[in-house]
């Protein structure tokens, strides 16, 4: 049975050892920090649908967004006559731990503007592992997306 003073000192010496391993240190909170952004970008990962209409125009906007950070937006609009009209839009996108952002590369199969690049930008709040509200402070809106199968089309 080791001594009562030996046993002291290898009590302080594991304090002392182990009071450094609490992961506060700033490379253990920045890589706790940069997980919690992995697990919140393949939440994201998938195909979503959001439905929208005003009078008797209706929209329906699949959005795929890709692993490698990329994006496929297809949207179908109806309006009140029948008449169908359909664009495809591209880029990157990415989540910042509160806003999903997304940058178009192209519109409808064309390069934008560079005076004008498109950006959309919401806060988004999870209602369940299927569907996300977006806000979108700057132009006052609300945007709802559902979780879709893969090859879904608007």
């Amino acid at each position: 049975m080791p001594s009562p003073s030996a046993f002291l000192i290898t009590l302080v010496m594991t304090s002392v050892l182990l009071g450094g391993c609490d992961g506060s240190s700033p490379s253990a909170a920045g890589r706790s920090s940069e997980l919690a952004e992995d697990v919140a970008m393949e939440q994201f990962e998938g195909t979503w649908l959001r439905e929208y209409g005003e009078g008797t125009i209706h929209a329906r906007r699949i959005l795929v967004l890709e692993p490698d950070n990329s994006f496929v937006e297809l949207v179908r609009v109806t309006d009140g006559k029948g008449q169908v009209s359909e664009q495809r839009h591209e880029g990157t996108w990415l989540f910042d731990g509160t806003n999903l952002k997304r940058k178009y590369t192209l519109m409808n199969g064309k390069a934008p503007s560079r005076l004008n690049l498109p950006f959309a930008t919401f806060q988004v709040k999870f209602e369940s592992r299927n569907e996300f509200v977006g806000v979108d402070h700057i132009h006052r809106n609300e945007v709802r997306y559902k979780r879709m199968s893969r090859g879904t089309l608007p």
